[in-house]
């Protein structure tokens, strides 16, 4: 399952083009990505994160992920932004 701060988080970002647009901002602060993910999809926000020094967390599936974020499908990416 994924961390919990994930879930209790009030502001976060769910998917790739919303938490790609959050690193880009500089507003996201912790990277949550789908193990089972595809590679292009998470290639470019794994890259931006460590350019940026954000720190990236692997979730098992994105079936958890998703149900973390509070979503009825899987999710590739999320972020907190609070």
């Amino acid at each position: 399952m994924a961390d919990e701060r994930l879930l209790s988080s009030r502001k976060k970002t769910v998917g790739a083009k919303q938490t790609l647009k959050a690193l880009e901002r500089g507003q996201a602060k912790t990277v949550y990505v789908a193990k089972d993910a595809d590679r292009f999809v998470v290639e470019p926000i794994i890259q931006l994160c460590s350019v940026k020094g954000v720190p990236i967390i692997q979730v098992d599936t994105m079936q958890s992920l998703g149900k973390a974020c509070r979503i009825e499908v899987g999710c590739a990416v999320a972020a907190i932004v609070e």
